[in-house]
């Protein structure tokens, strides 16, 4: 079975001393619980799984009881170790309370139970981790898969990995548009939406969500104001609510929107969000077009291939720690700024002999990045550039 990067990362942790709360975080459907399985069958450790995905928000002691189960179990094998694994936390109101109770009953009585903890929705996950795990856990993100992992594990092409995107569970189907648009609305969207979103945040105008969501993935890679949002959507809201909304899609790892590079703040914050999709799938599955009719549409792959370097970054952004920005002055724009500490890299996307970049020249003038270049037609190739290490750009 296809090992992702984090299986080393993740393995490393767990036979290490009892030292920090492991906490796996990222998206539905990349693999985590499948990562961790894989690792649970190669060490040699007991171990105990749950699942807080179908327990009431409201049962926190059930947490407990999974934690009492396992200290029972380590007494009765008399056990010197035991791993205790909970998917999907975050479900499970002020879980992050009943951890810390917990994990600091085992350190006083130095009992030798290591923890891993995984969750789908990272609002809820950092918020738990910075309001009452402080110094006590450390994060394992993981992001969509990428190019090299989907060509290595399902023999993807370029083309087929920026039109279908990264989703494991959906790549044996991209030969059935049917069945793999209804995967991705049931497995992704509606259970994100639904599971996630909906039943963790209150959220007052739930159809105004999942319209910002379907108009903003239509759009990815694209510039569209709020107000021209709010102006398309049936259910009418204001500005701040659909910004909001993004927020907490982003936060699910479905969309964001990019805010225009600034050394003014405010600024930022006030600029036209660049909507991004964090795996093109997500894109592609409200267009008309097939791949084939997609690849003649020299237009429309331009918006594809655009989208899914931006769904590459994003998605590295998130695992590797880095800001993602666009820029524009007047007529002069760079599609993808990216930011670490006080090094930013320009990127600019180049579908075709047509698209100017002078963009590029202009900002190279004005910040004077660490490094600034084209990705597609006279530019790093881009089966090339979805391979990279990011972080490589800011050494």
């Amino acid at each position: 079975m296809y090992k992702r990067s984090e299986y080393k990362v993740i393995k490393g942790r767990l036979e290490e001393p009892r030292r920090f709360i492991q906490v796996v975080m990222g998206p539905r459907q990349i693999g985590k619980s499948t990562v961790v399985k894989q690792v649970l069958q190669e060490i040699n450790q007991p171990y105990q799984f749950f699942s807080a995905d179908n327990v009431p928000a409201s049962n926190g002691n059930w947490i407990s009881n999974c934690w009492s189960a396992v200290r029972s179990i380590m007494e009765n094998q008399k056990a010197q170790s035991m791993i205790l694994i909970i998917d999907e936390i975050q479900k499970i109101n002020n879980w992050s309370e009943v951890v810390k109770k917990e994990w600091d009953d085992d350190t006083f009585h130095d009992r030798n139970i290591k923890v891993l903890l995984l969750g789908s929705s990272r609002v809820l996950l950092e918020k738990g981790l910075s309001e009452s795990l402080a110094g006590r856990f450390e994060e394992i993100r993981m992001g969509h898969w990428s190019y090299t992992e989907m060509k290595d594990c399902f023999g993807f092409s370029l083309n087929e990995y920026l039109f279908y995107g990264g989703y494991p569970g959906a790549a044996p189907l991209i030969h059935d548009p049917d069945r793999f648009e209804q995967y991705i609305q049931s497995a992704i969207v509606d259970a994100t939406i639904n599971k996630d979103i909906l039943m963790n945040t209150p959220i007052n105008k739930p159809a105004l969500l999942r319209q910002t969501f379907e108009l903003g993935s239509a759009y990815s890679g694209s510039l569209l104001s709020l107000t021209k949002m709010a102006g398309a959507l049936q259910d009418a809201g204001n500005t701040s609510t659909i910004a909001g909304y993004l927020n907490l899609l982003g936060e699910s790892g479905l969309l964001t929107g990019l805010q225009k590079y600034s050394v003014d703040m405010a600024r930022r914050k006030a600029s036209i969000p660049k909507l991004q999709v964090y795996n093109n799938a997500l894109n592609t599955i409200y267009s008309p077009l097939n791949l084939d009719l997609a690849l003649r549409d020299r237009k429309a792959w331009g918006h594809i291939l655009e989208s899914g370097i931006g769904a590459f970054i994003v998605n590295e952004a998130f695992t590797k720690r880095f800001e993602v920005f666009y820029w524009r002055e007047r007529n002069d724009e760079v599609d993808f700024i990216l930011r670490k500490k006080d090094s930013i890299v320009g990127i600019e996307v180049k579908s075709n002999a047509e698209k100017k970049t002078d963009g590029l020249v202009k900002f190279k003038e004005k910040f004077n990045p660490k490094a600034a270049f084209i990705v597609g037609d006279a530019g790093i190739k881009v089966e090339d550039f979805l391979s990279m290490d990011l972080r490589t750009l800011f050494v």
